[in-house]
């Protein structure tokens, strides 16, 4: 079958879909006179609120206050000068976020011998690249585990919110799933590390997937082709591997028709019972047709809110597109990872499989408050594009992030408490749906200023771990005038000696490397 016919029909089907939707949608509207539209921050409301809306935002504060010496004016939270604290000001409220390419990529920079663009630097994929020991809960949702330690600067801790899924079932246990890979076949992926990378890691997952899993896979170039329909892989293993092996680099990047060719083969493969995503593969180098991810995924919307179906992306390449794919995850409710060597791969579509296709919970957002009585002053370190209005924390038509299970996921805050000041200082809250009923639950956790550990570089690993890597990204940051810098950030070579002092695993070894690369020959 050659693809232009078929491409044809599926885009019918789907045009016709989306319109039959809209006109659904336009007489809800007309007869309830309400709808969801998007805000400021890039969020874009649900058509319907699922569930019960719940009382407002969690108890007492947060966002922050006047412009500190060590902050800049306007960043993630709004600093209020010191005096009679308003406590409406206090609170802090964000969709959560897996991703971790921004951390990945920098690595790959750091170790080809270049700096990484302060632009492509978000702290907060640093901080999630590392496993945590928080507690887990037993179903789907999340366990809230909030501590935190002084710094060196004077009246300054680090406050970690640090948020848990169940376990990741056995590759047995997990429900079967449908994916439709999207495979970036354009000239710049014949570099060594790109496309050889992605079909190898395709096929080691081929062998790795279930009977009761299905693939399809689509390719783009100029233009987009489905090389496989949605294809069962009892029975159809050879032929999957055959499309993979097939593959092979031509011509430029258009990476709007790849990824609106894939959802339509995904929408018409899909599984009801199953987990249906989108996987893109690519280096995100998009230079023909849109290359804009918020129409790119504009003319998909329909197919992501009406089935679910989800968007993870997976870059290469020592050139990476890296701000195109990590809008593109977000407005796909997905996440995004990085992957250089066979190493990275095998983890992702292998050992880490459930958690990338599966999922345990949907739109979840958090809200820290912090007590006015404690705290004079905080920020959010990182999340920058994921800002969530305060009074649209218990909005269940607001979009929140998509967590699978396995994760963890870390927030880290730079907070100045008041002279003296103890008893509570925060509340974090963490509000989801359930992936299957969509019914919405909250879990929270406190923090009381006198447990602040008095010493940063004595406090447990994990902790510790985080801070170097938030500290690791503010200084790679240096350098953009958007960003200041958080207060007390040690010197690389500072960060390096403390990478040192951690316990030796994979992770702490390539966050140390990384630090040694980018501390010589020069500090950045």
């Amino acid at each position: 079958m050659r693809w232009e016919p078929a491409r044809g029909r599926r885009a019918r089907r789907l045009r016709a879909a989306l319109l039959a939707s809209a006109l659904a949608g336009a007489l809800v509207l007309t007869g309830c006179g309400g709808g969801g539209s998007a805000d400021d921050s890039g969020y874009s409301s649900r058509e319907k609120a699922r569930g019960d809306s719940g009382p407002g935002p969690a108890p007492a504060p947060a966002q922050s206050l006047g412009p500190g010496e060590d902050f800049a004016e306007g960043r993630n939270d709004r600093l209020r000068p010191t005096g009679e604290p308003d406590p409406s000001d206090y609170l802090s409220t964000f969709a959560l976020d897996v991703d971790t390419a921004s951390y990945g990529y920098a690595r790959r920079t750091l170790a080809d011998g270049r700096r990484p663009d302060p632009a492509a630097i978000r702290p907060e994929e640093f901080v999630n690249s590392f496993r945590q020991d928080y507690e887990r809960p037993d179903g789907n949702g999340f366990s809230v585990t909030v501590d935190g330690a002084r710094t060196d600067r004077e009246g300054w801790s680090l406050v970690r919110v640090g948020l848990a899924t169940r376990e990741a079932p056995d590759d047995s246990e997990r429900p079967p799933a449908a994916l439709t890979f999207v495979i970036d076949v354009s000239g710049s992926m014949a570099e060594p590390g790109r496309l050889d990378l992605v079909k190898d890691s395709l096929g080691v997952m081929t062998d790795r997937l279930r009977d009761d899993d299905s693939v399809a896979l689509v390719t783009f170039s100029d233009d987009a082709e489905t090389v496989l329909p949605m294809t069962r892989l009892g029975a159809g293993r050879g032929r999957i591997h055959d499309a993979i092996d097939s593959l092979e680099p031509s011509n430029s990047t258009n990476l709007g028709a790849g990824v609106e060719e894939g959802y339509a083969e995904a929408v018409e493969g899909r599984r009801p019972g199953v987990t249906n995503r989108v996987v893109l593969l690519s280096d995100a180098l998009a230079n023909t047709g849109d290359t804009d991810a918020g129409t790119i995924l504009e003319r998909i919307d329909g197919a992501r809110r009406e089935h679910g179906i989800t968007l993870f992306g997976v870059g290469v390449g020592s050139d990476y597109g890296d701000a195109l794919m990590e809008r593109l995850a977000d407005k796909g409710d997905g996440h995004t990872v990085y992957v250089s060597e066979p190493r990275d791969a095998y983890e992702v579509f292998c050992e880490q499989l459930p958690q990338n296709i599966d999922l345990a919970a949907r739109d979840a957002k958090a809200q820290v408050a912090f007590d006015p009585e404690t705290v004079e002053e905080y920020r959010l370190i990182g999340y920058d594009n994921r800002q969530v209005a305060d009074e649209d924390f218990r909005d269940d038509r607001v979009d929140g992030g998509e967590v699978g299970p396995g994760h963890t996921v870390t927030a880290l805050y730079a907070v100045r408490t008041r002279p003296g000041a103890s008893g509570h200082l925060a509340t974090a809250t963490v509000r989801w749906q359930d992936p299957d009923t969509r019914s919405p639950h909250e879990e929270s956790g406190r923090l009381e200023a006198q447990s602040l550990r008095d010493d940063l570089w004595t406090a447990p690993e994990g902790l510790r771990t985080t801070a170097i890597a938030a500290y690791f990204a503010d200084a790679l940051r240096r350098g953009d005038s958007r960003w200041a810098s958080l207060p007390g950030t040690p010197s690389l070579r500072e960060l390096t000696a403390h990478a040192r002092e951690l316990p030796r695993n994979k992770e702490t070894e390539e966050l140390t490397r990384a630090l040694e690369q980018a501390t010589e020959p020069h500090e950045y």
